[in-house]
């Protein structure tokens, strides 16, 4: 035991007492009787603390009267005798103090006789009032007396002198002197009553609070202690405004105060606690060694063990929230820090009341702005610190504040969770909102206890988040040191990873919510941007605070600033912009961990989110629904949304599943530590990437979608052509009308050959990648997509979006698409067919062969390339079959050839203004004008330019009948009838048409038999238009026509003569089937006479008879003319004749 282990002192402060200042032989009267010194005769105790009768009876003591004082001994007292020998060592018999210090550390009144309780309490009494014991305080403590000069004005003889030295024992510097009130001390912590001026300051109180009776026979007088203790727990009740609370008086709560301030050191001069503690102690703190107030601090650190008691704890909680009240009642603290708040003159701010600056919570602020602004704190009393922030964070009972304010919260969802920090998280939880709403009184203490307590610093100080997150400690940031506060930033890097753990989780979002509340509470943060926040944000100190800035305000000063230019004025330092970036990829993670959108949010998010079931979604779905949201949430979204475009890697959750893409084709713009919107621009263009999950595809999608709301949500294009559109598009605010609007300027200035285009150079360039980008998905297009949503959802409903997939489900079915749809996807075909850059589907299928084939052509006109060398062996056949879609499509309308429209720009409106007419603006000509120039072509009336496109496109469509869309208008039953092999052949090279030509007798359908006799008619002016022909003469044509040009007929017509030349001899194959021929035309003619002269000249021409009939006409033509002559000669006489007579 403790008590026994002090033997030798006692021993030492037995001989000063004794020899030092010898007692003289002097007998004390009462009654005539004498007694010793310390009289055990006790008369009656009034109010003032006269000693009382024991048992109703006077006590007088059964002790021998002795001649020397100094002989009288406690062990030699009858009412002791028998405790002494069954408690107390027998070499500590024959010394008082010894003995007095042994029985008053029993536990129970039922280990001592009440008669001994009495008799030592008397002692006691006794001894620290005696004038000579007094007299030893003086001899011995001279030199301190002098010193303290409290002390030295004490009145003697009144037991002021000792109870004034124990007061002012920390000052003591002489050995004896401090020996001697050490033991002192012992003996007036023993009883309240014993304290100076202790029971005057505190009599109404303690009967007010029933906290014990002042008469010694109503309780047990060895164990008054918890009288003290009642006091303490009433002050405690005050301070949380507890129902009922009484209020103590300003002294007696000084007083309880000093009581608990000088009980710091030794745990067992707070009798309550001691005797509440003392298995517990022998349980977790035997080999704690007594002073300095370390028993308190391991008795501390094992509160919330199963096997600590009860009544233990509820001690210890006691005296934790007197030292929040007054951090001097934490020796250990108040001694470690003491150099520390001198310097920092943290108990010197006269504007405050003193109290407040006794404060724990006061110290701790104070002393945390000191470490923050870079200033050296002891590492003992930083480790003090930490003891007490941790002891904050796991008791939310320590602070009267939130006991006061959170009640309601904590009885409707937080009852029985008090150990181990797990109510204060749960309050924290309801301060997210995730359990439900919070007054804001107790909002407002939580946040402050999270200040004071300062987890961000130290994540180790809130132990419910230290033990939820172990295991993710330990495998993802093991490479951080321990204690360091990047591990709350590692954590958070971790968020929604597989290696994080739910409850990990759930405890790391209730904390961040509160640091993300004040940009203090990050102290790497703070460390870095506490210049510039000064400097630009015009903040207080680290403790100070002001109510007019609302939370998260300081930070949104830093982010505003963060990406200025150096145009746009003062910029952030580079260290506080990369910190800035960080917290912005945190906040990303959850729009709680936003202040300021949650507070402009919280009705939108209701609303439009709140069945969001994935966390960390909540700004996609506010993004989503940016036009619905109310005016100021829709400005603080749009801002969000303007950074994320500049510096997307904020979107922590979009980087981590396109991490595969971006370490494949985007590492070097990743790797900038200034982003300028280089990375989403690379993400778009490697969209469809193998590397690309749907989890980032889905989220650069629905960036993009984001995007078109507004041109600022481009950062790249609104720093292009931010002047631009003030000039050209002034209040157009969407991006895709921006767009279409810079676009149109851009294309008529192209169109009218204006020396200067209107829209600058750098704006054209990101112009064309926003409408490259554009393409790529419909729904990019929300004019389009608005006006197709139901065709997409009745013919395309299976097509997934992206790679302009439903845009091309559109196209190929464009017959059944709704008025409005169709004529949208033709105007967007229309544009694509003038810049082939555009049609996202053929620069995707070809990319490769434009590689081949196209490298120096230029982009605009990539199709007209292709179609250049559509026939190579080198061509892909996806690229092929590609290329003939888009041709079939060409040929449907002349407005969607270009090239065509421009070469028979006079032609058309010539000979085939009757189709013009009829047409209407948003409906395809289904081929008609384009039959009607083929027609011409055949007459040979077109003009140079025209005619080399219409022969082209007659031979593209000789190979493949799809080219041709009259034909497939007409002769759809027809082919299924008669030539559906040929028809369902992969390769198409004419044998559709060839089977139409060779079965003209069986078709039925006269619009089918009128195309197939107009491909006869077409076949004879050139013979490239006939393939099959073609093929079969290619080597006659070489041999006997190489000198003739093509076209107009030429090299046909060079092949009949060849046939009707005997001396010719044609290929069998060559032969035949120029017979074939022949016989068709011969039918046409019968068939399909001639509608005009022109179609008869042509027919002559084209007929193997042709010399014959003309030879006819002309023998014919000299006849008449002879017969002519001859009659105008005969009428000439007959006239002269007449005329003579």
């Amino acid at each position: 035991m403790a008590a026994c282990r002090r033997v030798p002192r006692l021993l030492l402060l037995m001989s000063i007492l004794l020899y030092v200042h010898p007692l003289r032989e002097e007998k004390y009267q009462i009654n005539g009787v004498a007694k010793p010194p310390v009289s055990v005769v006790i008369p009656a105790q009034n109010p003032g603390g006269v000693p009382a009768a024991v048992n109703g009876a006077p006590v007088l003591a059964a002790l021998p009267l002795r001649r020397r004082t100094s002989s009288w001994k406690l062990a030699e007292e009858g009412a002791c005798r028998e405790d002494l020998t069954r408690l107390c060592p027998k070499h500590s018999w024959n010394n008082n103090l010894a003995v007095l210090e042994c029985l008053q550390d029993r536990k129970e009144e039922t280990e001592i006789a009440a008669d001994c309780n009495h008799l030592l309490w008397n002692y006691k009494l006794n001894l620290t009032t005696d004038p000579k014991f007094e007299s030893v305080a003086v001899e011995v403590c001279k030199t301190t007396i002098t010193d303290i000069k409290e002390c030295a004005a004490e009145e003697r003889g009144k037991g002021y002198l000792v109870s004034c030295l124990v007061d002012h024992r920390g000052n003591i510097t002489e050995y004896q002197c401090n020996q001697y009130i050490i033991k002192m001390t012992s003996i007036v912590f023993s009883d309240y009553r014993l304290i100076c001026g202790f029971m005057d300051k505190c009599r109404e109180d303690i009967n007010t609070l029933h906290c014990g009776s002042i008469s010694t026979g109503e309780k047990d007088v060895h164990s008054q202690g918890e009288v003290i203790a009642c006091l303490e727990k009433g002050l405690v009740r005050e301070a949380e405004e507890q129902p009922g609370a009484h209020t103590i008086g300003a002294n007696c709560k000084k007083a309880i105060m000093r009581v608990a301030e000088l009980s710091s050191d030794d745990f067992h001069l707070d009798r309550y606690l001691y005797f509440s503690c003392r298995e517990d102690r022998e349980r977790f703190c035997e080999n704690t060694p007594a002073g300095e107030g370390r028993v308190y601090k391991c008795l501390f650190n094992h509160k919330f063990e199963e096997a600590m008691s009860e009544k233990c704890r509820d001690a210890l909680t006691t005296r934790q929230k007197l030292i929040a009240q007054d951090y001097k009642v934490s020796y250990s603290l108040a001694k470690a820090c003491k150099t520390d708040l001198r310097k920092y003159r943290c108990s010197a701010d006269t504007n405050m009341p003193r109290a407040r600056e006794a404060r724990l919570s006061y110290l701790l602020l104070c002393l945390e702005s000191a470490v923050h602004r870079g200033r050296t704190v002891s590492g003992e009393c930083q480790g003090e610190m930490l003891d007490y922030r941790r002891m904050l964070m796991e008791d939310f009972s320590l602070s009267p504040e939130i006991v006061l304010h959170c009640r309601g919260e904590i009885e409707a969802h937080c009852s029985g969770l008090h150990r181990k920090g797990r109510t204060l998280h749960c309050l924290m939880r309801v301060g997210r909102g995730d359990l439900g709403a919070i007054d804001n009184l107790c909002q407002k203490a939580l946040q402050t206890l999270i200040q004071e307590a300062d987890p961000g610093a130290d994540y180790r100080i809130d132990r419910a988040l230290n033990e939820a997150c172990e295991s993710v400690i330990q495998t993802a940031c093991k490479h951080i040191r321990n204690g360091d506060p990047m591990i709350l930033s590692c954590l958070m890097e971790h968020l929604y990873t597989d290696k994080m753990v739910e409850d990990c989780e759930h405890r790391l979002l209730e904390l961040q919510y509160f640091i993300a509340r004040d940009w203090k509470l990050d102290p790497i943060l703070y460390k870095k941007c506490q210049g510039d926040a000064s400097r630009l944000c015009h903040t207080h100190g680290w403790n100070e605070t002001s109510e007019m800035m609302p939370p998260g305000a300081v930070f949104s000063c830093l982010y505003r600033h963060a990406y200025r230019t150096e145009e746009q004025g003062r910029r952030l330092s580079r260290d506080c912009k990369v910190e800035v970036q960080r917290i912005l990829h945190q906040r990303a993670l959850d729009v709680k961990l936003d202040p300021e959108l949650q507070r402009r949010c919280m009705t939108d998010l209701g609303k439009w989110c709140s069945e969001k079931a994935e966390s960390g979604q909540e700004l996609d779905c506010l993004q989503d629904h940016l036009e619905d949201l109310v005016s100021e949430c829709k400005d603080v979204v749009g801002n969000l949304t303007e950074l994320e475009s500049e510096d997307i890697q904020i979107e922590t959750l979009l980087m981590r599943a396109c991490e595969p893409v971006i370490q494949s084709y985007c590492h070097e713009v990743a790797d900038n530590q200034i982003d300028t919107g280089d990375l989403m621009e690379c993400l778009v263009q490697n969209k469809h990437q193998k590397e690309m999950n749907d989890k980032c595809a889905v989220g650069v999608t629905h960036f993009q979608l984001v995007q078109i709301k507004d041109f600022r949500f481009s950062y790249k294009f609104k720093m292009a052509c931010k002047e631009d559109v003030l000039k050209l598009c002034p209040n157009i605010k969407k991006k895709v009308d921006v767009v279409l609007c810079l676009s149109t300027t851009v294309r008529n200035d192209t169109l009218q050959d204006m020396k200067e285009q209107r829209v600058s150079v750098k704006c054209r360039k990101q112009l064309r990648v926003e409408e490259l980008e554009m393409s790529e998905d419909i729904r990019l297009e929300p004019e389009l997509y608005d006006s197709c949503k139901q065709d997409i959802g009745r013919l395309c409903q299976n097509v997934a979006f992206g790679n302009a997939q439903v845009i091309e489900c559109l196209k190929e079915n464009k017959k059944q698409l709704t008025q409005r749809c169709h004529h949208k996807v033709f105007k967007l075909q229309e544009v694509e067919m003038m810049d082939s850059e555009l049609d996202y589907q053929l620069m995707r299928v070809c990319k490769p062969m434009i590689r081949r084939f196209c490298t120096e052509a230029d982009a605009k006109n990539m199709l007209q390339c292709l179609k250049q060398n559509k026939n190579s062996e080198l061509m892909d056949p996806k690229c092929k079959q590609m290329i003939t879609k888009r041709q079939i499509t060409q040929n449907t309308d002349y407005r969607l050839n270009p090239v065509l429209r421009k070469s028979c720009k006079a032609d058309i409106p010539k000979f085939c203004q009757s189709i013009l007419n009829k047409a209407t603006g948003d409906s395809e000509l289904e081929g008609q004008v384009v039959s009607c120039l083929k027609l011409k072509y055949a007459d040979q009336r077109l003009s140079p330019d025209c005619e080399d496109q219409i022969r082209v496109i007659l031979q593209e469509s000789a190979l493949d009948y799809r080219l041709d869309p009259q034909l497939q208008l007409h002769c759809t039953d027809e082919i299924s009838r008669l030539c559906p092999e040929e028809a369902a052949a992969q390769e198409q090279t004419g044998q559709v048409e060839e089977c139409l030509k060779v079965n003209l007798l069986k078709i039925k359908v006269e619009g089918c038999k009128k195309e197939v006799l107009n491909i006869l008619k077409e076949s004879k002016a050139d013979i490239f238009v006939d393939p099959v022909l073609h093929t079969a003469c290619a080597l006659d044509i070489k041999h006997h026509c190489a000198a003739i040009p093509p076209g107009r007929g030429r090299q046909m017509s060079c092949l009949m003569e060849a046939l009707q030349d005997k001396r010719v001899r044609l290929q069998p194959e060559c032969k035949k089937r120029l017979q074939d021929r022949i016989d068709m035309w011969s039918y046409a003619a019968k068939v399909a006479p001639a509608e005009g002269f022109s179609d008869l000249a042509m027919q002559v021409m084209t007929s193997p008879s042709k010399n014959y009939i003309l030879a006819m006409i002309g023998l014919g033509v000299c006849v008449l003319f002879l017969f002519g002559l001859l009659c105008g000669r005969i009428t000439k006489r007959v006239m002269q004749e007449q005329k003579n007579r």
